[in-house]
């Protein structure tokens, strides 16, 4: 039954068209493994696969939001260690 997929930003464009590719790769691994053998075909297939739009999600998320960020004028900072005495003005506290 066809769908109609509607995608807001192109991270979910990239998802969708990926998880669709992801879907008929395991249903042709499935139809084509030989009986008692699908569950295992399916998962030696599908899972690397997975792990990979994952990776590609994770990375395009970042990069929207890395230009984003860019474009509103954000400066890349270093963050600042558990170990770090300044204080939020980079300046450290006064002792007494």
């Amino acid at each position: 039954m066809p769908r109609t997929f509607t995608a807001e930003s192109p991270l979910e464009a990239l998802v969708l068209e990926q998880a669709l590719l992801l879907a008929r790769q395991a249903q042709q691994v499935a139809d084509a493994a030989p009986d008692g053998r699908v569950l295992s075909a399916v998962e030696g297939a599908v899972i690397p696969a997975a792990r990979e739009l994952a990776r590609k999600a994770v990375e395009a998320a970042l990069q929207a939001q890395a230009a984003g960020a860019e474009k509103r004028g954000h400066r890349a900072a270093p963050a600042r260690t558990a170990t770090d005495p300044r204080g939020p003005s980079g300046t450290r506290p006064g002792t007494s």
